[in-house]
Formats: C-alpha cells, structure tokens, sequence
C-alpha cells in the first residue's frame, strides 16, 4: 500500500454512515440543486474516506489512529 490507515474502524464506519446520509440529503432533499450536488460531492469524499480507512486532511495534521 502507498498510505497508511489513520483513523479507526469506529470512525470510519461514522464516515461511511455520515456520507451516505449527506448523498441522500443532498439528492433526495435539496432536489438535486446545484447546492444539493455540491452536498452529494462531498458526501462521495467522505464515504471514500471512511471505505480506504485513511484521510489526507489528518495526515497532514500528523493524526495517528487510536489503539485498538
């Protein structure tokens, strides 16, 4: 692997959860504006993030995942 995993199952599994939940919301309850789309992008990268189990954001931020 090219990465190294920095967050925990926990937060993944929210990232997951949270990212579906904003597609939904961006698509089905903003009526696929362009506000809405914009919610749904977002809600990809998320979920994406939670999926591989590494974000770059915390990487930059020298983040290291909790101890299991």
């Amino acid at each position: 692997m090219f990465y190294r995993k920095n967050m925990g199952t926990k937060q993944a599994l929210a990232r997951l959860i949270g990212g579906g939940l904003m597609i939904l919301c961006g698509v089905l309850g903003l009526q696929a504006s362009p506000l809405g789309l914009l919610l749904a992008g977002a809600g990809a990268v998320t979920m994406l993030t939670g999926a591989v189990g590494y974000c770059p954001m915390c990487a930059i931020a020298n983040r290291k995942p909790p101890a299991a």
